[in-house]
């Protein structure tokens, strides 16, 4: 009943070659508790959440650094999800949903139309959750970017004031928190970097169309991915990492796809008429 709520993972030790030391990573879920005899069944959101910190761990465990500084997820705050969100998609590739998405009963696996209603239901409203998160992470910029002589009093008016700046002063969708409960940006350890959150879905969903251009989860893939960036740490410049694995700057496209959010080609201009 004193356990924390939520999901997390823990290193208690971490890889060090300085020191000798291997790593030592935990898991940590809250899973409902079944009835007697009753198997312990998960939600498409519980297994999301396992995928999730089983890809922190990973990153923890393949660490292959010489300082403890820098090992695992001893990385900048825009790049320790990253890892863990390449690793949450697996749980929808064929090859692998196989193995786990089956009725507890009968053995069935999950049917494809049921999957595709899943991927339909992910992409429902992201126009509208994507706006709002972009208002709410260009606010927290336009407080940080303040020196402190700047910081007004009149607190809504520069809100008002910044999100016109930025282009999100929509009614319709006002951002997803407001300055004066934004704890992310003053108390919760995302100061000027709550943008952190989608810059790890575009490296995420850049990181799967990799995967899906290179004959998808091999092991030869696998072992890249490992060396060139699980295994690094911190060690290096992210975004140098992420050049090591894929050979390229990061792109877009891939999030706007999964999100439903890709623009379509411009028609064609009809034929001119003389």
């Amino acid at each position: 009943p004193s356990k924390r709520g939520g999901a997390w993972a823990s290193a208690y030790v971490g890889q060090s070659k300085l020191f000798g030391t291997k790593p030592v990573i935990a898991n940590h879920l809250n899973i409902p508790k079944p009835p007697e005899g009753e198997p312990t069944l998960l939600t498409w959101d519980e297994v999301k959440t396992a995928f999730h910190e089983f890809g922190h761990a990973l990153h923890g465990m393949f660490s292959d650094v010489k300082y403890p500084r820098f090992s695992g997820a001893s990385v900048p705050r825009d790049f320790v999800e990253f890892p863990s969100q390449v690793n949450e998609m697996w749980r929808t590739w064929p090859e692998v949903l196989k193995n786990y998405a089956k009725h507890y009963k009968t053995g069935e696996p999950m049917p494809a139309e049921l999957l595709d209603k899943v991927f339909a239901a992910e992409k429902f409203n992201q126009g509208f959750k994507t706006t709002e998160y972009l208002s709410a992470t260009l606010l927290d910029q336009s407080w940080h970017q303040l020196k402190p002589e700047q910081v007004p009093d009149a607190t809504l008016a520069f809100e008002a004031e910044a999100l016109k700046k930025s282009g999100t002063d929509l009614p319709v969708v006002p951002p997803r928190y407001r300055s004066t409960y934004f704890s992310h940006s003053f108390s919760g350890g995302y100061s000027a970097g709550y943008y952190s959150y989608i810059w790890s879905e575009v490296l995420d969903a850049d990181t799967v169309e990799w995967f899906n251009q290179h004959g998808g989860l091999t092991r030869e893939n696998g072992d890249r991915f490992r060396k060139t960036l699980l295994s690094r740490g911190g060690s290096d410049e992210a975004l140098n990492l992420f050049r090591n694995f894929t050979g390229k700057e990061p792109f877009i496209a891939p999030l706007l796809k999964r999100r439903g959010l890709e623009v379509a080609p411009p028609p064609e201009a009809p034929p001119t008429t003389n």
